[in-house]
């Protein structure tokens, strides 16, 4: 059968002057066209082709042997190449773009933004895209504490954090107090594992291990004091807001960097002042 959305290899069954049409072999089989332009040179009817197959815009089955940024059920990150009146169509490297129904946008998308979408069929057997690709992830992931995976952030909620595919294909969600407030949907994340939910989806963290991230945020903390001029106008008993908008890190990450940089006796905290100062030596 021949299959919507999927690659598969087909038998030429005749030519005519607008290309060769294809199927799986049976004699009275109308078969789907692969237009002229595209049939590789030397075909004649028997040859076998690969072929993509998917919709012209008469709605008409054709195959194609370019090769798709997506196929069925598969997601990934596409362009927005035009957006109008129904929706937005995206760039997947075939000829004719890929439909984004405005129902299934989660915002209001931007010519030349870059989404992250799944590849599916509507009631109407057409091949359009979705932007609400949790559906399509999966939650028994293979991995476990402290692993370290690669994934898209599809998704943001301020209150809640962001939602990434992990590998493509598994379900991640990074917490609020992690997230950079200039992250956006679309970026690629190099997170570590920090719990694996009892329904198997991830709980990621960017900060790796306590004491790596430790040494890490310690370095970034000195460094932001020589942007100070040595003297940073706040401790770590200030109010947790001013902390995490000066350094990006939360009240204990900050506690534990200044901790570990007066061990190393490069810095000193003026109680008086309500500073923490370089050691110049």
């Amino acid at each position: 059968m021949i299959e919507l959305g999927k690659k598969q290899t087909l038998k030429v069954l005749r030519k005519r002057e607008n290309g060769v049409y294809l199927g799986e072999g049976g004699a009275e089989e109308a078969g789907v066209l692969l237009p002229k332009r595209q049939v590789p040179e030397g075909t004649e009817v028997g040859c076998m082709l690969e072929v993509f197959i998917y919709k012209d815009s008469e709605d008409r089955l054709i195959a194609t042997v370019n090769e798709p940024l997506l196929m069925l059920g598969e997601l990934g990150l596409l362009t927005v190449a035009q957006v109008g009146n129904i929706g937005a169509f995206l760039d997947w490297g075939l000829e004719r773009d890929l439909f984004l129904p405005f129902r299934e946008q989660k915002w209001k998308v931007k010519k030349g933004e870059q989404v992250y979408v799944a590849l599916y069929l509507d009631k109407s057997r057409r091949l359009c895209a979705t932007m609400r690709v949790e559906h399509y992830l999966q939650e028994n992931a293979p991995y476990k504490k402290d692993d370290s995976v690669t994934g898209i952030l599809y998704d943001i909620n301020r209150e809640l954090g962001g939602f990434v595919a992990v590998e493509g294909k598994y379900f991640g969600m990074i917490p609020a107090v992690e997230l950079d407030r200039a992250a956006r949907p679309g970026e690629t994340v190099e997170a570590r594992v920090a719990r694996v939910r009892s329904d198997g989806k991830l709980v990621l963290s960017l900060r790796k291990k306590a004491y790596k991230q430790m040494n890490i945020d310690a370095e970034a903390v000195y460094s932001l004091m020589e942007n100070y001029g040595g003297t940073l106008p706040f401790t770590d008993k200030s109010d947790s807001d001013l902390i995490q908008m000066e350094t990006g890190l939360s009240k204990n990450a900050f506690k534990r960097a200044v901790g570990h940089l007066l061990k190393e006796g490069k810095i000193q905290i003026n109680a008086k002042a309500e500073t923490i100062e370089m050691i110049r030596r």
